[in-house]
């Protein structure tokens, strides 16, 4: 028997306690009272300075909007929030959404693009996350996600896991899991999803529900010994009433072996519908758009064996046998937005990330215009008044937006002079406006030293990689900070440029996710 604390702080701390049974798998959550938080505590959040700089930051933030009466309202909106949506653009930079702002534009104006917004850009308030890890100057998802989730930055590669644990080393984070926001809603009574269409169990959609020093563990044959991998977690998630929605990728990591899956311990799709009876588990479009959320009590739906199609493929080659974004934005809040005591849901792009890694604008924009989709539609199905939306990334990538082209010029096609004719650049070689710095695109940019000639490729097609100057075989992520948008309570207190983790102590301070949990008995 495993005994796990999982704490949060703010000007108190709430214990809460998982008691892992290791002979069956099962957990129990318990709560205790507040304690104050004291430097003897083995609370890895109440010692954690990344936390209590986010409770101080939203107090300053808080102060400075109060001083605009314009605002004033939204500021002091403490606990408004009935509903909190984060919507998370895997590494949709400013870049990113400025030619997918473009690209959308020209798909419904051939001529122009570049006035065009995106639906969170119109959203009123606006700020840049700093996305660095405790270890990391240019970060990766687990720890980025973390710092969302928890209020609390940590390192590269942990979930939920303070910066005091070492990556891959289960003993090491024992005692140093952290408690989520979608932790704390599910405590308070509200309901919670996750949506994504990468993996389930990937990194980002993994740090609202997980704990675990190693993002790679996501079934049996992959986690050491002594710990519980991504995907058993998600199933025996027992916090409140357990995950009401989970909508994503990676069915792989759910079922054995013997039917093409990862797992050798035990089928967990068939665990989850044994203990949901009144629940809906779907693997399809066609199932996914048959359940009715008056008559179903939680829903699990994985489609794919790993991450579902990008955007732009499952348009391509149909769209019968994967949802879109928007789809299962739309049906999770359906799913839950009858709860009195409100609820909380993960909003993931996760492909916009994967599509920039293989150096592959056109997939990356094209599930950044999804994203945008999404956000309307929650947008349209929710209130102002008593629903906090949130928009950003995790990270940045390394895309560029280059040369001189004119205005209305093709984002994905070669840059073009003023006079519409084909921009050279130094080599008397024609050249595209966006580009990576690095890349498996930069193995066909160079031959014999020499830049290859764009001149009779067809750059505008899915599947051209954008040139790239250093060569590597993963795109990589980026460092500078990202955009954040938002709406409804307290967004007024998304401002300025803001640390990562402050994020988490924003959608506290909206719902008072922290001070409902604990007033529920």
């Amino acid at each position: 028997m495993n005994y796990l604390a999982l704490s949060i702080a703010v000007s108190s701390t709430l214990v809460l306690t998982a008691c892992n049974n290791d002979d069956n798998n099962s957990a129990s959550v318990q709560r205790s009272e507040w304690i104050a938080p004291s430097s003897e505590s083995a609370n890895p959040a109440a010692i954690n300075s990344w936390y209590n700089a986010g409770v101080k930051a939203v107090a300053e933030a808080k102060m400075a909007w109060q001083k605009d009466t314009a605002v004033s309202a939204l500021s002091t909106a403490q606990g408004k929030a009935k509903n909190v949506i984060l919507f998370i653009g895997d590494g949709m930079g400013m870049s990113t959404v400025t030619a997918a702002r473009i690209l959308q534009g020209q798909i419904n104006n051939p001529a122009g693009g570049e006035e065009n917004k995106l639906s969170f850009e119109t959203f009123p308030f606006t700020g840049l996350s700093k996305t660095y890890n405790t270890d990391a100057q240019t970060p990766d998802s687990a720890g980025t996600m973390t710092a969302m989730m928890t209020g609390v930055k940590s390192f590269a590669g942990g979930i939920s896991i303070a910066e005091t644990a070492t990556r891959g080393d289960c003993a090491s984070a024992q005692g140093q899991e952290l408690t989520t926001a979608l932790d704390l809603a599910k405590m308070a009574g509200m309901k919670a999803g996750i949506v994504s269409t990468a993996r389930i169990t990937h990194a980002t959609p993994a740090a609202t529900y997980a704990k675990v020093p190693e993002r790679n563990w996501e079934n049996d044959n992959e986690v050491v010994t002594g710990c519980s991998d991504i995907a058993k977690q998600l199933i025996n998630y027992k916090v409140g009433t357990g995950l009401d929605v989970v909508l994503g990728g990676g069915l792989r990591n759910f079922t054995l072996t013997t039917d093409g899956g990862k797992r050798s311990d035990q089928d967990l799709t068939q665990a989850w519908q044994t203990a949901h009876p009144n629940g809906s588990f779907v693997s399809n479009r066609d199932q996914f758009i048959t359940v009715d959320p008056s008559n179903t009590s939680q829903l699990l739906g994985l489609f794919g064996s790993s991450h579902m199609d990008y955007e732009a493929d499952r348009e391509k080659y149909g769209s019968a046998s994967q949802p879109s974004l928007a789809e299962m934005t739309e049906k999770a809040i359906e799913m839950m937005q009858g709860n009195e005591q409100g609820f909380f849901l993960m909003v993931e792009a996760g492909r916009i990330d994967h599509a920039h890694h293989a150096g592959n604008a056109s997939r990356a924009l094209k599930d950044t215009i999804a994203l945008s989709d999404a956000v309307a539609m929650a947008d349209s199905l929710t209130n102002d008044d008593d629903t906090l939306i949130i928009v950003t990334a995790d990270h940045s990538h390394v895309f560029t937006i280059a040369g001189y082209p004119r205005r209305g010029n093709p984002i994905l096609g070669l840059v073009e002079n003023q006079d519409g004719s084909i921009a050279k650049a130094g080599d008397d070689k024609p050249y595209t406006t966006v580009g990576y710095t690095n890349g498996p695109g930069a193995a066909g940019s160079f031959s014999d030293g020499t830049r290859a000639d764009l001149s009779q490729v067809k750059v505008q097609d899915l599947d051209f990689m954008q040139q790239a100057a250093v060569p590597m075989g993963s795109e990589t992520h980026a460092g500078e900070d990202v955009p954040v948008y938002a709406k409804g309570p307290a967004a007024s207190l998304i401002r300025s440029t803001m640390e990562q983790n402050e994020i988490f102590h924003v959608m506290n301070f909206a719902s008072n996710l922290v001070e409902r949990a604990n007033a529920v008995e």
